[in-house]
């Protein structure tokens, strides 16, 4: 068991920094992503929030959609926050016909489902695992639907008047995702969750 795997965050588009930073709190070897190779030497990988149509075009002008498709059909724990969420998804609803899909997730999500840049928001949620996590939603995703083997880890309060009980937090496996953003609240434990798994693998 590697005590201190190495964990990549995709660092094409995004708020990459701050998920380095999270890693590293979180005590793993954090390292940016940007070619086939260093995709081949890390021992799990986050896809960090952006905007998935420009990360799905440059996965392929970066040469890595089919090597990161390969590598989470051969079990890469993986973690994806907002656009992240939508590439690993298996199905997306409103997005974009040259959009590619990782299909790491057994689930349908809808693209921008909470609105536009005014329409973000800040909620408190009940996650499986952590407890209570103050969520960050910025022209954020929400899951339509899970496959059988899909845990629900967190869904919209029902007090929130805003997507009262979407599902915004899954797993399969290896593989999480969120809606919102972990990493811009200084609140490590979404992360710490991810390098067990990491570990855990």
């Amino acid at each position: 068991m590697n005590a201190s795997p190495t964990v990549g965050v995709l660092a094409l588009q995004g708020d990459v920094r701050e998920h380095l930073a999270a890693l590293t709190a979180a005590g793993v070897a954090a390292v940016p992503v940007r070619r086939a190779s260093e995709l081949a030497a890390v021992d799990g990988l986050v896809l960090p929030g952006g905007e998935s149509t420009t990360m799905s075009k440059l996965l392929e002008i970066f040469e890595l959609l089919e090597p990161l498709r390969e590598r989470l059909a051969d079990g890469l724990p993986a973690y994806g926050s907002c656009a992240g969420m939508i590439l690993l998804a298996g199905e997306v609803l409103d997005g974009r016909p040259d959009q590619r899909q990782l299909g790491g997730l057994d689930v349908v999500v809808r693209r921008n489902a909470f609105g536009r840049q005014v329409d973000s928001f800040e909620t408190d949620l009940d996650f499986t695992g952590i407890g209570s996590v103050r969520a960050v939603f910025i022209r954020a995703p929400w899951v339509e639907k899970v496959g059988s083997d899909v845990e629900v880890l967190a869904a919209v309060p029902e007090e929130a008047a805003q997507a009262s009980g979407r599902i915004v937090a899954v797993r399969q496996g290896n593989v999480l995702a969120t809606s919102f953003h972990p990493e811009l609240t200084g609140d490590g434990r979404v992360h710490a969750l991810f390098a067990d798994v990491v570990r855990a693998a």
